[in-house]
């Protein structure tokens, strides 16, 4: 299979240009983001003619003046999502709260909008509002005495929890609406017509999944899940980092 040449960011392209009756690159995005976040596109950037008909465009071509090509689109997208994000001017004292703040903020914004996750990667993540979250995460860590390469790493690291909980959160909400459950009790419903309740082979996994079945626990839930597990990631950075851990 050809490799397709390299899309430029759209940050290096040139300016858009002047508004025609009223519309203009921030409406395109407002509306692709509108309309992926309901589905269009069934997780990808929501096709040019979808966005035109939204808009009352006269013809899909007609807007790719302001966004150039679909990886311009997405570029615009995903950092429209990021400008949600918001990040303090310079890190403080408190090096963890500030980071579970951030994270936890960046998470929400995920929830928003599902297919960011699945998307976020398949672009250079140059734009400004990724840039300006990322040089607080470095400068965070540049300031508790790492040197630049470690810095990315652990920056990497605090995004990697992010973006894979929400890839799992969206593929297990995508997973329900697939098969008609609409929540916990269906899903409790449609697994004791699947599973008996008693079993040898697993006997650990069995008793969780009867729990689960006769409501004896409460399902995972997910903000709690990722709370967990963002804690567990900083207690691992702060143990490499003694003296200020």
């Amino acid at each position: 299979m050809a490799k397709r040449e390299a899309t430029p960011p759209i940050w290096v392209l040139p300016e858009p240009p002047e508004r025609n009756w009223g519309l203009g690159r921030p409406e395109i995005v407002r509306a692709a983001v509108r309309l992926a976040d309901a589905g269009e596109g069934g997780g990808d950037a929501p096709p040019m003619r979808a966005i035109a008909k939204e808009l009352g465009a006269s013809t899909p071509m007609s807007l790719y003046r302001y966004v150039h090509n679909k990886d311009g689109l997405l570029d615009l997208m995903l950092d429209a999502a990021n400008a949600e994000v918001p990040t303090p001017e310079r890190p403080g004292d408190d090096w963890r709260a500030e980071l579970a703040v951030l994270a936890a903020d960046m998470w929400a914004m995920t929830k928003r909008h599902p297919w960011f996750a699945r998307l976020v990667h398949q672009r250079p993540p140059v734009g400004p509002h990724a840039s300006r979250r990322e040089e607080f995460v470095l400068a965070t860590f540049h300031r508790l005495g790492q040197d630049l390469h470690t810095a990315h790493r652990y920056a990497r690291l605090v995004e990697g929890h992010v973006i894979g909980q929400a890839l799992q959160w969206a593929d297990e909400r995508r997973m329900w609406q697939n098969n008609a459950i609409g929540g916990v009790d269906d899903a409790r419903r449609q697994a004791r017509s699947w599973f008996p309740e008693n079993g040898d082979a697993h006997p650990l996994v069995d008793r969780a999944r009867n729990d689960f079945l006769t409501a004896t626990t409460p399902p995972v839930d997910e903000n709690a899940q990722f709370d967990l597990g963002l804690a567990c990631l900083l207690d691992g950075i702060a143990n490499r980092l003694p003296q200020h851990g």
